[in-house]
């Protein structure tokens, strides 16, 4: 329904508005809120991904308002707050912003892309959802110049936010991994042998190199991807008990507790819990973010 739409999308800027409270307004000419921080080359490949769906959304939104097609446009936005943020990159970059340090340029880069989003939505959405695209801008931009949503374009898309096309269908490949992960995760979940996914290091066994080979040798941190706190790749086609999708064909997946113990801030399963005498019960990671935090002993 359109109250259960409205919520979930209301919800998706509470939760951006709380996220950005730990970074400065910086006044922009441009509705799209550019920062200096990196060139759009330099964010993670996620970040990347997220604001190429900006780009997309942009002329399609542009569209449907000169239709008068304002249904097209809760869909469009509706489906793309609840599906791609809430449910897919907020949820995998929840680490990040929760616990890497304050210098990390991850967390920065989830930060800015978080406000690239905020701001683009809220514009898009003022012309229907006027009281509540309102009370969310000036929550963020209130005491700044931008006074009203209502006096702002819609925003200017930078070039360089649009990926080609071999980045976005390598991101479509990534996408279905993780969905077989997912479901194998389920199980395990189901069956109480597992609690969160952060208990799970599961082995993705990759069955056709040739499709998968981008895959492969990605950079990209599969185990963030899949939120579990690692995961193997093994070429071969799998064990024949291996979780499988139909429409996902050439990969199999045995979900596998993690090793080590549980970070208390993180709750990530590593191996070099307590390797920092000062904070005992984290990760290396996590102890070098609070001792960032803490800042220099008195």
């Amino acid at each position: 329904t359109f109250v259960e739409s409205y919520r979930k999308m209301r919800n998706t800027q509470r939760w951006m508005l709380g996220t950005l409270a730990h970074l400065p307004v910086v006044a922009s000419d441009s509705p799209s809120g550019s920062r200096p921080d990196a060139t759009t080359a330099e964010y993670p490949e996620l970040e990347r991904l997220m604001l190429h769906r900006l780009a997309e959304l942009d002329g399609i939104v542009r569209k449907a308002y000169a239709e008068y097609d304002y249904k097209r446009v809760i869909a469009q936005l509706s489906q793309f707050m609840n599906t791609e943020l809430s449910a897919f990159y907020f949820d995998i970059r929840k680490d990040a912003l929760y616990c890497e340090a304050p210098s990390s340029a991850k967390r920065r880069a989830a930060l800015t892309c978080v406000e690239h989003i905020f701001r683009c939505t809220t514009v898009w959405l003022a012309p229907i959802l006027v009281f509540t695209a309102e009370e969310s801008w000036m929550s963020r931009y209130g005491d700044h110049p931008e006074k009203s949503v209502h006096l702002e374009l819609f925003p200017d898309i930078p070039d360089d936010w649009r990926a080609d096309g071999e980045f976005v269908d390598n991101w479509e490949v990534y996408r279905n991994v993780r969905r077989v992960v997912t479901g194998a995760l389920e199980i395990e979940r189901a069956a109480k042998r597992i609690g969160s996914s952060l208990e799970a290091a599961p082995v993705i066994h990759v069955g056709n190199l040739a499709a998968y080979q981008d895959f492969v040798s990605s950079h990209v941190d599969f185990a963030e991807i899949c939120i579990t706190s690692a995961v193997t790749l093994v070429a071969g086609e799998g064990p024949e008990d291996a979780f499988r999708l139909p429409d996902v064909p050439g990969i199999a997946v045995e979900p596998r507790r993690a090793e080590g113990a549980k970070c208390a801030r993180s709750w990530r399963i590593t191996m070099d819990v307590g390797s920092d005498p000062a904070y005992p019960d984290l990760s290396a990671r996590d102890a070098a973010a609070m001792r960032e935090n803490d800042g220099p002993a008195p």
